[in-house]
């Protein structure tokens, strides 16, 4: 399953909030929902996200084993 826990390590790193994101960068706020519950992106935005915060898909997107939605 998919997970976006390196995204928000690397933008804790890199001092970027959602807030940037949406205001700075006009990431869409749904964007920013999918994000957040491990939702389907295109790679359009992951392309955007890595070009924003300067870094590769590793940085923002893992997959893992477990299903989704469980932690």
């Amino acid at each position: 399953m998919v997970s976006y826990e390196p995204l928000w390590k690397t933008m804790k790193q890199k001092d970027i909030t959602t807030y940037t994101l949406i205001g700075k960068y006009k990431v869409l706020s749904k964007t920013i929902y999918n994000l957040k519950h491990n939702k389907h992106i295109t790679t359009a935005t992951l392309e955007k996200l890595c070009r924003i915060l300067e870094c590769t898909p590793n940085d923002i997107i893992e997959f893992t084993n477990e299903p989704q939605g469980k932690k």
